[in-house]
């Protein structure tokens, strides 16, 4: 595993890499156990969160949505490099086009799992949605079939630390449990404030991720130095010559 390129910036720390670019950039060289991640949502979805975003008196999404070609760019470049699961959290909008990607890279690809969030409705003129969705797939391989029963869904509150459109820790830390197995090297190509990265962590997984804003990289780059007291060690992510 290199060190990346793109902007050249890159955070180490026992476990956990986060590396500063756009992910086609800095992750050509990441092979990995599981790729879990939150990447920008579908073009409706994405500007309904802004709006709601600056009714609550918070800073709008400052990042660009998802497009079909963009989920079959993404699943395409990373999946051949993933020997596990890959879920995607997303809007409903651009669930066929993750289905579809999965399928094109010989995936086998599940129904949708919903992630229920609980949010105040401050406007809106019919029924509002309090879900988005992850979106599974893994290889068509033996093995997986004995990897047992897994949730049809997730209730989770609204993150409230990290960058606007985050994913709460204890929801990220419970589909890392599920999803992958000690010591796995977790991906994350849309790192954001590192909740990912900082749940794999926390449950004694290996972490890689980029992030390309300057000061969400930031953030998730703190965030990983610091890990919560009362949580395990994991094991490095490199040798001890790293």
């Amino acid at each position: 595993m290199g060190a990346g390129d793109g902007n050249g910036q890159v955070s180490k720390g026992e476990g956990w890499e986060l590396r500063l670019g756009k992910w086609q950039d800095v992750m050509a060289d990441v092979e990995c156990d599981a790729l879990i991640c939150d990447p920008p949502y579908g073009s409706r979805t994405h500007e309904g969160n802004s709006v709601r975003i600056e009714q609550m008196g918070r800073a709008s999404l400052d990042y660009g949505h998802f497009t079909p070609d963009d989920v079959a760019e993404f699943v395409g470049s990373l999946a051949s490099r993933c020997s596990g699961w890959i879920l995607c959290m997303t809007s409903d909008d651009l669930i066929p086009a993750y289905r579809a990607a999965y399928r094109a890279a010989g995936r086998y690809d599940f129904a949708p799992v919903p992630v229920l969030q609980h949010r105040p409705r401050l406007s809106g003129d019919g029924p509002g949605s309090c879900a988005v969705y992850a979106v599974v797939s893994r290889p068509r391989e033996r093995r997986f079939m004995s990897w047992g029963s897994l949730p049809g869904w997730y209730e989770s509150p609204i993150a409230r630390d990290g960058v606007p459109g985050g994913k709460p820790l204890g929801l990220m830390r419970a589909i890392i449990r599920d999803y992958t197995r000690p010591g796995d090297l977790v991906c994350d190509p849309c790192a954001g404030a590192g909740t990912t990265l900082l749940a794999a962590r926390m449950e004694g997984r290996r972490s890689i991720g980029a992030e390309m804003m300057p000061e969400h990289y930031d953030i998730a780059r703190r965030r990983l130095a610091h890990l919560p007291q009362g949580t395990e060690r994991q094991p490095a992510l490199f040798g001890d010559d790293r």
